[in-house]
Parts: structure tokens; sequence; C-alpha cells
């Protein structure tokens, strides 16, 4: 029982240290490849990946992004 109760500790633990980074982050630009430049610029300062989870192009461009670990 002592196991268990350890593993789902540990378990959740591990979750919350992964999730707790994710960081949203938004770029615009006059073009797609602007914006997702910047969006790149700012996950390299940051030492992260990213993952962009949106775009809209109007009189511009806008992304969104998540940056992970």
């Amino acid at each position: 029982m002592k196991s268990i109760k350890t593993f789902v500790a540990v378990a959740a633990l591990s979750l919350v240290s992964f999730g707790s980074f994710a960081q949203s982050i938004t770029a615009s630009a006059s073009t797609l490849d602007g914006a997702e430049a910047k969006i790149a610029a700012q996950a390299k300062q940051a030492g992260a990946a990213y993952k962009i989870t949106g775009a809209r192009v109007d009189n511009g461009a806008y992304l969104s992004a998540e940056l992970t670990k």
C-alpha cells in the first residue's frame, strides 16, 4: 500500500513540474515567416522548444505558441 501511495505522489509531482513551465507567447509581423521567426527567437532566449497553437492573417500575421522545455 505504501509503495502505491509513493508511486502516485511521484507521478503527481512529475506532472506538476512538466506542466508548470508551459508558457504561452504571441508575436505579430507582416508575414507568417516573420512572426514565426519572432516566436523562434523568444523560444531560443528562454532555452525552450515551441509549438504553434494558433495563427491568423488579417492586415498582418499573428501567431500564438506554447513554450516547453
